[in-house]
């Protein structure tokens, strides 16, 4: 049974502390020796001659070059030191200034011999600097050694082996909205604990698995579940500890991983962020001896080598296996690719009941709500949505999570934290209550669009206002989609033109969003009927280029002149549908802009109520 921790551990001192007690205790044994802490008064050479004359002195102590005098005053004895040059002979001094025999004859000498300790304190300040010196650079090698930078064990790996009594307590019941994943992680596990359930049909151990997806969707979540539900020994070990500046140490540390890993088995060995160390050789960086490569080629030779007995199986964690090497990836080595993907509405409703545990979230909160609110969340974005909305509920001194709290910790995630600061003038809050207005009044009346969910003029993040829609979960997008998305984009600049005859930089977002949309549909995904059904500027395959300069241009400039007109005809013509639509509705438009101008937020149901007083017009068609 595990120790309780000790409630009150006793402070450790620091080795300055160390260092500055010896050096305070070395001159304290300078100063003693000296005779700066030797009871009584020092006394000038005059005025011991003085004494010594008036016959008062009844004692003389001789040590070295130092005198010691005994006078009696009232009755008392009162020793006193005298003040002596260097290198002094003490009778001598007594013949040159007059002292006659006569006046020494009632005085007692007595005469000390220090070379002892003359002796020992030569050597200990002679010496004692130097095993002082020694004793740091001593103690500094071992803080050296202790923190995994040892010179001589640079080739020893860095794998932390979780025992029993450190294994993560996450299990798979903490891990949700992953289930194909976890099912596979699961069976490896499953393999571990009963082998020979799988032998018996003839099944072999998987030598590696491979997770894959985008940041935040729960793989190292997933590893250290695996540890948690495991009986077995776990290894866990980042890709960039493998690599150092000095070739073949990193390939050292892999051998010397794997051996461990050997010892214990049947275990477990996790790499997270493997493209660290895992990235396609031969790409022109560092040669054939690039340590990261020589590394890479005894993780193959490692994983390659087992045999069906070994019972270790490698678990890898990427967000990048474009630029994995192909080596790697094959059959043999990592045998099994699981995709850690974003969750969907049941998964993040399901994530956001295992991060609400210990929470006081409000009964009246529907978490399915907040699920279809956060659609393309990850699983650390819904874990920071739960937080932020906490800290929110402490600020505000409340004793439960409600929904408004929920509602502004999305909006600080998506959009930025609100800039209660910046004072706008009457003219910009007017520019941006028709901006949004558009926005919303555009995205209303369009077939393929998400329904508002809430619109704002306050300031957030770098937006002045915001429309924000309510995500719906797709698996496809279709070309009607995209043009009401960038005429929805458009809204806001239409607005302005209509309503002031002028525009502003307000859209400068929206336009860039739109312009990436439809050169998308025309280069990507061959929605263009003048350029028909191919791609128009490939990735070069070089996974080590920018985004920019892995982009080939595979098409001439005629073509590159017709993907000009073609994205200017698609935003054009979906201006034009906006403008129509705002034309359409422009009584609609003053009402809603009018009010955002008076209340500042608007939710969805207040908006609904606004847009189903009349009858709108129908929308106008989009000639594809």
């Amino acid at each position: 049974m595990q120790e309780p921790p000790n409630e009150n551990p006793r402070p450790s001192v620091p080795p300055w502390a160390w260092i500055a007690m010896i050096f305070l205790v070395i001159v304290f044994i300078q100063l003693w020796i000296n005779g700066t802490f030797s009871g009584g008064n020092a006394l000038t050479l005059s005025q011991f001659v003085e004494t010594v004359q008036a016959g008062n002195v009844s004692k003389i102590t001789v040590n070295d070059n130092k005198l010691t005098i005994t006078t009696e005053a009232d009755g008392q004895e009162v020793t006193q030191n005298v003040i002596v040059p260097p290198e002094t002979d003490v009778y001598a001094l007594f013949e040159f200034h007059g002292i006659t025999s006569e006046q020494l004859d009632g005085i007692q000498f007595e005469s000390k011999d220090n070379s002892a300790r003359n002796t020992i304190a030569t050597f200990l300040f002679t010496f004692a600097p130097i095993l002082l010196l020694i004793w740091i650079f001593t103690r500094g090698f071992r803080q050296i050694q202790g923190g995994g930078n040892n010179i001589f064990g640079f080739g020893r790996s860095r794998a932390k082996n979780l025992s029993d009594t450190e294994r993560p307590t996450v299990t798979f019941d903490d891990v949700a909205g992953v289930d194909e994943a976890k099912e596979e992680v699961q069976e490896v596990v499953q393999f571990l604990r009963e082998p020979e359930k799988f032998i018996q049909v003839g099944a072999r151990i998987p030598k590696g698995v491979l997770m894959v997806g985008p940041p935040g969707t729960g793989k190292t979540l997933l590893a250290r579940a695996i540890a948690g539900e495991a009986g077995v020994p776990f290894f866990h070990i980042s890709g960039s500890e493998f690599v150092e500046m000095f070739v073949g140490v990193g390939a050292s540390r892999v051998r010397d991983l794997f051996n461990k890993a050997k010892e214990h088995a049947p275990a477990i060995v996790f790499v997270d962020e493997i493209d660290a160390v895992g990235r396609q050789r031969g790409a022109g960086l560092g040669g054939g001896n690039d340590e990261r490569e020589q590394t890479l080629n005894q993780i193959l030779v490692e994983m390659d080598g087992f045999s069906n007995e070994t019972n270790l199986i490698v678990i890898a964690a990427t967000n990048r296996p474009d630029v994995l090497d192909p080596a790697l990836m094959r059959p043999g080595r990592f045998d099994r690719k699981v995709t850690v993907d974003r969750p969907d509405l049941r998964g993040r409703q399901a994530i956001l009941k295992v991060h609400s545990r210990g929470k006081p979230v409000a009964k009246n909160v529907d978490l399915e709500d907040i699920a279809r609110l956060t659609a393309g969340f990850t699983g650390a974005d819904l874990e920071n949505l739960m937080n932020e909305a906490a800290i929110f509920t402490a600020r505000r001194g409340k004793s439960e999570i409600t929904g408004l709290e929920f509602q502004d910790a999305f909006d600080r995630i998506v959009i930025g934290p609100e800039r209660k600061s910046r004072i706008l003038r009457s003219q910009d809050k007017e520019i941006f209550a028709y901006h949004e207005a558009g926005h919303a009044i555009v995205t209303y009346y369009l077939p393929h669009t998400d329904p508002v969910q809430k619109i704002t003029i306050i300031p957030r993040g770098p937006a002045g206002g915001f429309v924000m829609t309510l995500p719906q979960d797709r698996a496809t997008y279709s070309r009607s989609y995209f043009h009401d998305q960038i005429a929805f984009g458009l809204g806001g600049r239409a607005a302005e033109e209509i309503f002031f005859g002028e525009i502003t930089t307000g859209a400068s977002n929206d336009l860039e969003q739109a312009t990436n949309m439809a050169r998308a549909m025309i280069m990507r995904y061959g929605m263009s009927e003048e350029l028909g059904l191919r791609i128009y500027g490939e990735q070069s395959g070089n996974p080590f280029l920018g985004a920019e300069m892995g982009l080939s241009r595979n098409y001439s400039e005629e073509a590159a002149k017709t993907i000009d007109k073609e994205v200017r005809r698609i935003i054009d013509e979906n201006y034009t549908r906006a403008k129509q639509i705002i034309t359409d509705n422009r009584d609609k438009m003053e009402k809603l802009a009018q009010m955002l101008i008076e209340v500042e937020t608007l939710d969805r149901s207040e908006f609904e109520q606004l847009m189903e007083e009349e009858e709108a017009p129908p929308t106008p068609e989009l000639s594809l």
